[in-house]
């Protein structure tokens, strides 16, 4: 259920960044742009929700690692999807 909730976090958040890419350009480039900004910002909240399970919950790292590309994954996916899109309008 944690990870369902991170991972709809992260989709929440790309919402986020392309709306404040909209709100900054006004235009499809400037959507495209906050999207490219979410990816790296994901990665390291992805990381951070690792050393958590791996610090807090007492996981290990070869147990959470899955779990990290999966959580980075799907939202890093949903913004490549988005970027492409974006770049076609």
């Amino acid at each position: 259920m944690h990870v369902l909730m991170v991972i709809g976090g992260g989709v929440v958040l790309l919402g986020l960044f392309i709306l404040f890419g909209w709100l900054w350009g006004a235009s499809a480039a400037g959507m495209a742009m906050g999207a490219k900004a979410f990816v790296p910002v994901w990665l390291l909240i992805a990381a951070v929700n690792m050393w958590v399970g791996v610090t807090h919950a007492g996981y290990s790292v070869r147990e959470e690692s899955p779990i990290l590309l999966l959580v980075f994954a799907v939202p890093a996916i949903a913004a490549g999807i988005a970027l492409w899109q974006l770049s076609r309008a």
